[in-house]
């Protein structure tokens, strides 16, 4: 495990339990703080855009209040015919997220941001998903069971969610969770952490 005393302070620019979590896994001593971020998509701006520059305004937005601390944000986003997914939020529209899904490849874009004052370090996941086709009884029994409400697609890959796949193609599984760690910890080493 690493020494803390030998590590810069880290923030987790997030309350998702799930970055948290997966944060966690590399033994770093890191306090998770959410930032205020707008994350309305800007006119003509693409996923691949949208992600880079949210994960980088989430770090920045507590770069200043914590000026000598590393600040990790993080993204993720898809598209799908033409449509931005993002966190359903109800039932209702996880259940036409899921309809829009069906058969369908989607890449999913997980992008990291670490800011220290003016410094930036910042990577990008892409995890290709190829959906299996979902009738409406599918979908259902699906979200009853775990409903994924706070998750971009409406799905957790992580659970029963990969059983709605066909195929995965990533290099880095934890991307697709919402903190693709492989990329995160060669960051975090670049920045100066120590992990084994």
């Amino acid at each position: 495990m690493a020494n803390p005393a030998a590590n810069p302070a880290l923030i987790l620019a997030s309350g998702s339990r799930y970055r948290a979590e997966l944060l966690g896994r590399l033994q770093l001593p890191f306090r998770p703080l959410p930032s205020q971020v707008d994350e309305t998509p800007q006119p003509g701006e693409n996923p691949r855009e949208l992600t880079q520059r949210l994960a980088i305004a989430k770090a920045r937005a507590l770069a200043q209040e914590h000026p000598q601390a590393w600040i990790l944000g993080s993204d993720q986003s898809a598209a799908a015919q033409g449509r931005l997914l993002g966190k359903p939020g109800t039932l209702d529209r996880a259940r036409e997220q899921l309809q829009l899904l069906s058969g369908q490849t989607v890449e999913f874009l997980t992008a990291v941001a670490l800011v220290q004052g003016t410094r930036l370090l910042q990577g990008l996941d892409v995890t290709t998903v190829r959906f299996r086709r979902l009738d409406a009884a599918t979908i259902d029994r699906y979200l009853a069971a775990e409903p994924a409400l706070d998750c971009a697609g409406s799905f957790k890959c992580e659970g029963l969610g990969i059983s709605l796949f066909e195929e995965m193609r990533s290099t880095d599984p934890t991307g697709l969770v919402g903190l693709p760690l492989i990329r995160t910890a060669a960051l975090l080493r670049e920045a100066g952490f120590r992990i084994p």
